[in-house]
C-alpha cells in the first residue's frame, strides 16, 4: 500500500469515529446542541460576506466601465482574445 491509501484509511477512520461520537452518544449530542447556534451564526455571517463581496465586485466593475467610458474606449483590452483558437 502507498502512503495516500494509508492516509486516506486513517483520515476515513477519524471521520467515522468522530460522526459516531456526534450522532450515538449523549456526550456527543450535548455538543452537537451547543454547537449549532455558533455554526448558524458563522453561517449567517459567511452569506454576509458574500453578498459584501458581490456588491464590491459590482462597485469595481462599474468604476471600470466609468473609466473606460471617459477614456473613449468601448470595453477594456485585458479581457479581448480576438485570434485566440481552441486547443481541440
Amino acid at each position: 500500500m502507498d502512503n495516500r491509501t494509508v492516509a486516506a484509511t486513517i483520515v476515513g477512520g477519524v471521520v467515522g469515529a468522530l460522526a459516531g461520537y456526534l450522532l450515538f452518544t449523549e456526550r456527543g449530542r450535548a455538543l452537537r446542541r451547543q454547537l449549532e447556534p455558533a455554526l448558524e451564526d458563522f453561517a449567517r455571517e459567511l452569506n454576509q460576506f458574500r453578498g459584501t463581496v458581490a456588491r464590491a465586485t459590482g462597485v469595481a466593475g462599474e468604476g471600470w466601465r466609468l473609466l473606460n467610458e471617459t477614456l473613449g474606449e468601448r470595453e477594456p483590452h485585458r479581457y479581448q482574445a480576438p485570434h485566440q483558437s481552441s486547443p481541440f
